[in-house]
């Protein structure tokens, strides 16, 4: 949308007020006997009081009506999302779901709420620990409504369709090969232009940040600096039919009525915000002389768990770039992991699985469950001539990945259909080349 601002940073203490409002931040304090404009201060937490600086999130909200004034939240449907990871017997099998179906507005009107499906996932959000992945599936703009996570924070990730996302710190405009993070207790609303779809990674008691670079050094992968938030933008209006709120609270939905929008935050101060991210802009490390790296090197946002090193997730992308390791496979080295790996793809065709693997769809390789590229994939890449190469060019696939083991829902193993019971016979193909005979060239 033209005219959005934002302010660049990952995890500054920003202001912002509306410019509609000047002087509407208070001077030197947090919480004045009286509040410029006569607004009311209400403080955000994303961290417990105590925590270090260095981890501690929080933010200060002025607003024209405190968030307290509701009605009382009342059970509503929770259609296709869920926490209830034993609906269906486990299933270690290598998934591939074809691109997941949006209906049209003609057929039925959906909106992202109504348009969440939980793929899979592990944890429990009473205890804060654990992972939930989704698809998001709409068509129509979400009207007098909002949404807020209780349980952790969302990274969504649009795949077709742009998304306008208002949120208590204003508006953030998400296109395809943008990701965006709306951290836990924050209300937005997304409206929508057409048919859209997209993926969420939710974290249940972490918060997404920027991995460690190590021995990288101080610069590269995601910056920091092209890390945008939005500025501050209010609706002073009143809402007489009635203003739905939706909660989403230990893995349940929940609704409340209020008369006016929430979107009514005229200043705030913080370091606690929702934030979007180009993927265009991540730096990419690569191997410049044997071997196929580690995928880690293409990490974007890790929400860390209590062990050094492993992560509750990893949000890991395969941007474009140069392929030039010498007497290398360089495709994808066949895998069994510690981990599961959930992947998608934006655009384009996926490196190691260039038939099958379509923009809108995804696959599930769950812990130890082996994987590696398809039959056409591994023939050619033996044989190729080993030149300077551009890889993944017009595409984006990325990963979610964490160290939990991850139960397929119901929804994705049989209501949404989109289920490909051929994907293991792109493997079918290997066959043995083993020669007992081979002796190593001379040099």
């Amino acid at each position: 949308m033209a005219g959005l601002k934002y302010m660049c940073g990952f995890g500054n203490e920003f202001t912002s007020e509306d410019p509609r409002c000047p002087g509407s931040l208070p001077e030197g304090q947090n919480n004045p006997q009286v509040c410029p404009y006569g607004l009311y201060a209400e403080q955000l937490s994303g961290s417990a009081f105590t925590c270090p600086r260095s981890t501690n999130k929080r933010s200060w909200l002025y607003r024209i009506l405190p968030s307290v004034k509701h009605k009382p939240f009342k059970p509503m449907p929770c259609g296709d999302l869920t926490e209830n990871w034993d609906e269906v017997e486990p299933d270690p099998n290598q998934l591939r779901w074809l691109p997941f179906n949006i209906l049209k507005s003609t057929v039925k009107k959906v909106d992202f709420v109504a348009g969440l499906h939980t793929i899979c996932g592990a944890g429990n959000s009473k205890s804060r620990n654990g992972i939930g992945i989704h698809v998001f599936t709409c068509n129509t703009s979400m009207v007098d409504k909002c949404f807020n996570n209780s349980d952790g924070d969302f990274l969504i990730v649009p795949q077709q369709g742009d998304i306008l996302i208002t949120t208590e710190f204003g508006k953030m405009m998400v296109e395809p090969n943008e990701i965006c993070v709306i951290q836990q207790g924050m209300r937005f609303s997304v409206d929508v232009f057409g048919e859209t779809r997209g993926y969420i990674l939710e974290v249940y008691g972490a918060h997404f940040e920027l991995p460690d670079l190590g021995p990288i050094g101080a610069n590269g992968l995601a910056n920091p600096r092209d890390f945008l938030c939005p500025v501050a933008w209010f609706e002073d209006r009143t809402v007489p039919s009635g203003y739905t709120v939706i909660n989403k609270y230990q893995g349940k939905l929940f609704a409340c009525q209020q008369d006016f929008s929430p979107f009514n935050v005229v200043a705030w101060h913080g370091n606690y915000t929702p934030y979007k991210y180009n993927l265009k802009h991540f730096m990419v490390i690569n191997c410049v002389a044997f071997d196929h790296a580690d995928p880690s090197i293409f990490t974007v946002l890790t929400a860390k768990s209590t062990k050094p090193g492993v992560a509750i997730a990893d949000f890991v992308i395969f941007p474009p770039r140069w392929g030039v390791a010498d007497h290398t496979f360089r495709p994808p080295y066949y895998h069994r992991n510690c981990m599961s790996e959930f992947m998608g793809l934006i655009k384009g065709h996926y490196e190691a699985k260039e038939e099958g693997f379509q923009p809108g769809g995804g696959s599930l390789h769950s812990i130890m469950t082996p994987h590696g590229p398809d039959g056409d994939c591994f023939q050619k890449n033996s044989t190729a001539e080993l030149n300077p190469e551009r890889v993944a060019e017009g595409t984006m696939a990325f990963m979610f990945e964490s160290s939990f083991s991850m139960a397929v829902t119901k929804w994705g193993l049989e209501t949404c259909q989109r289920l490909d019971k051929t994907y293991y016979q792109c493997w079918e193909s290997l066959r043995s080349n083993f020669n007992p005979n081979w002796k190593p060239s001379k040099q």
